[in-house]
């Protein structure tokens, strides 16, 4: 019997295997990147669980995350997505992850690439911390805040720190995972 993080203890076969196989490890595609960082937008809120739930729509819905059509996107686009049951039809969440693939050109011409802007964040590799229990874990952190604050001014939105320092989570910025967790020492 594997030992998983608390938060995994679910028996929802796509939540158990966005931890084991996703969760913690680093990213560096910048499409994935994107969706991950809308993702964790869209989260705002609601449970992990939902969103997982609806990736694949999400993914349908947003191009397959392709930055450039999603930040193309105008009224049409708009008034679709927000008739679309398969995702979160906020308004607010809607235009922000059309405003995010903007500024996320404007980051990649910039940086060449949204990965060697993001990572710098974390000097380029993953923080290790090293927590016993889930409830040690921060909601946020002097990097997730510092990410954020930059993003921000940037014109992202829906990044605020703790939203930060989830997408840090999930694309292997830091690693997270219990350490009586079996994927602690294989990150």
């Amino acid at each position: 019997m594997l030992t998983r993080c608390a938060w995994a203890a679910a028996t929802n076969p796509l939540y158990l295997a966005y931890h084991d196989e996703e969760w913690g490890v680093p990213v560096h595609d910048d499409r994935k990147l994107f969706e991950m960082l809308i993702l964790e937008g869209m989260q705002a809120g609601l449970s992990w669980s939902t969103i997982l739930n609806k990736r694949a729509n999400f993914r349908q819905a947003f191009a397959n995350f392709e930055v450039a059509t999603v930040a193309a996107y105008g009224a049409a686009e708009v008034v679709a997505l927000l008739a679309n049951p398969g995702i979160v039809r906020n308004r607010l969440k809607v235009a922000a992850a059309i405003r995010n693939a903007q500024a996320f050109l404007a980051v990649q011409q910039e940086f060449g690439s949204f990965d060697a802007y993001i990572w710098r964040f974390v000097d380029g590799r993953p923080l290790r911390n090293a927590w016993r229990d889930l409830a040690d874990l921060p909601a946020h952190t002097p990097v997730s805040d510092a990410m954020s604050k930059d993003l921000l001014h940037r014109g992202f939105k829906f990044v605020g720190s703790t939203i930060c320092y989830a997408f840090m989570q999930a694309t292997g910025m830091v690693n997270d995972h219990v350490v009586s967790c079996f994927r602690y020492n294989q990150l």
